[in-house]
């Protein structure tokens, strides 16, 4: 008998009918919505009858222009049972980026929030959620989801785009199937997991942490956006168990002292952070305000599904600052190192992206037989766990050495009065490129731009210390959420003779 992979539209089929809520949306402070299991299916049918009512099917392309809300998540599982493909849209870009984006993708019609409707073409299908249209498209009814294909496309999340246009991953019900899947079953993830999601949806951090949820069984609650009080009050009042976000993100937590301490925390059990490793001082104050949890650096890539990492398969505990050990179904080589212990992470996975859309040259040259180049470096200890080292495309060349960022931000953040730091390569006529630091205390630290050059030189290779430390209150974050070393870069260019 062919095998045929699961519509995804339906990961969470196995938990309707048992009265549970899905998720309690919290978009409008004022109004929350509990939303059964039950409840969330009849809408995804209703936008996936909706979608066959206006003449789309399979494979074309419905985009998301939102923040976070219950429809959101209706839109974006409706579109997949009707064998659409989804396109979240990073409502953070600039104009004429999201423009490019549209078009790229040719969407056929485009669900939108009041903020973001002026910015998809009034002549083309749109859907609104704040107006009456959104209730009229909606038809309600059953539906029997698409039977998809092993290499049937069912989403196309798009990449950050630091190095040029952003590229449309194409992500498959298969592969997304297996990677929600195997991720609640290596983290034994079951009904009893209550999430909070505040990241932008349309973000890979906060869409696995989605559809972990949804898979296992569990409960969410979804803030529009993330607030620092806010999220610590939905906390205590929803006792949540699993916090997912940046780094940066739980630095801003960790400013309101006087919130978190008459907060109850105890019912976090687990914090994960990704894009970005984690200070010292950031895991010791988290680990601090939330004694109950563990604590762990999380990795994955857009094209990789994105994850491909989890608990030791002896569940020997895991060091601080790794992102953990090859989960099993997947496949990991380090390329281009002295060893085989540090290199390019290559992967290999059901998860693994199709290819870039409309792109064949990229997609050859990041592809292989199936495996995916992810161009970050990465290294493995004797017990198997692997570390982030840095981008190999952020290296840079100093008097003729090579400099990792990462490796250089993680030794910066060993310094206990350092709560995060990023480095950017400065021109500089004699040794080619220096680095440059931006740093962010602790709250309770004054320590100054000569002390952390001290420390660096103290206990590091000297060619890699900063040439200057820039302390700053908080750094800048992209529209995904990750740190903006562009600007940064820019402002040490801007600064450097001063």
């Amino acid at each position: 008998m062919e095998f045929r992979p699961e519509n995804v539209g339906g990961l969470f089929a196995s938990h309707v009918g048992k009265g549970h809520t899905a998720f309690t949306d919290l978009s409008k402070p004022e109004t929350p919505r509990n939303v059964t299991f039950e409840e969330f299916d009849a809408s995804c049918n209703a936008v996936a009858r909706g979608l066959v009512s206006a003449g789309l099917g399979v494979g074309d392309r419905v985009a998301i222009m939102s923040g976070n809300r219950r429809e959101f998540l209706e839109s974006i599982f409706g579109a997949m049972r009707a064998g659409c493909v989804a396109v979240p849209i990073n409502i953070k870009l600039a104009d004429d980026t999201i423009q490019f984006l549209l078009n790229d993708a040719d969407v056929r019609l485009a669900f939108v929030d009041r903020e973001n409707e002026g910015r998809y073409p009034a002549d083309q299908l749109r859907v609104n959620y704040d107006d009456q249209s959104y209730e009229d498209f909606l038809d309600r009814g059953g539906f029997e989801p698409v039977a998809p294909e092993q290499d049937t496309v069912a989403a196309q999340p798009y990449t950050a785009g630091s190095t040029g246009r952003p590229k449309g991953v194409l992500l498959t019900h298969a592969g997304i199937a297996w990677v929600s899947r195997a991720a609640v079953g290596m983290r034994k993830m079951d009904s009893s997991v209550r999430t909070l999601v505040a990241a932008p949806m349309y973000h890979k951090n906060a869409l696995q942490a989605i559809k972990q949820s949804l898979t296992c069984g569990g409960c969410m609650t979804i803030l529009r956006q993330f607030e620092a009080r806010r999220y610590i009050e939905a906390i205590g009042q929803y006792e949540c168990t699993l916090l997912t976000g940046v780094p940066t993100m739980f630095a801003l937590l960790l400013r309101e002292r006087d919130l978190l301490e008459e907060t109850d925390l105890s019912s976090v059990t687990r914090i994960g952070f990704g894009s970005a490793p984690g200070s010292d001082a950031l895991y010791d104050r988290l680990q601090e305000s939330f004694p109950n949890a563990t604590v762990e650096n999380v990795y994955g890539v857009t094209e990789g599904g994105p994850i491909m990492f989890g608990p030791h398969p002896r569940r020997l505990e895991r060091p601080r600052n790794s992102i953990g050990c090859v989960m099993e179904g997947a496949e990991v080589e380090l390329v281009g190192g002295v060893d085989g212990d540090q290199g390019v992470l290559h992967v290999r996975s059901p998860g693994v992206m199709l290819g870039y859309h409309n792109l064949p040259l990229e997609t050859d040259a990041a592809l292989n037989d199936g495996w995916f180049d992810s161009g970050d470096v990465l290294r493995r200890d004797s017990e198997g766990f692997f570390y982030f080292v840095g981008r190999s495309d952020d290296m840079f060349v100093c008097a003729g050495e090579n400099i990792y960022p990462g490796e250089v931000e993680t030794l910066l953040e060993r310094n206990g009065n350092v709560l995060q730091a990023v480095v950017v390569p400065v021109d500089d006529e004699l040794k080619g490129k220096l680095p440059h630091a931006f740093v962010v205390r602790r709250p309770d630290s004054g320590i100054s731009e000569e002390e952390i050059k001290k420390f660096a030189l103290e206990n590091g290779p000297a060619y890699a210390h900063p040439r200057r430390v820039h302390i700053v209150s908080e750094l800048p974050l992209t529209g995904a959420g990750k740190i903006d070393r562009s600007r940064l870069k820019t402002r040490a260019e801007n600064e450097k003779t001063r």
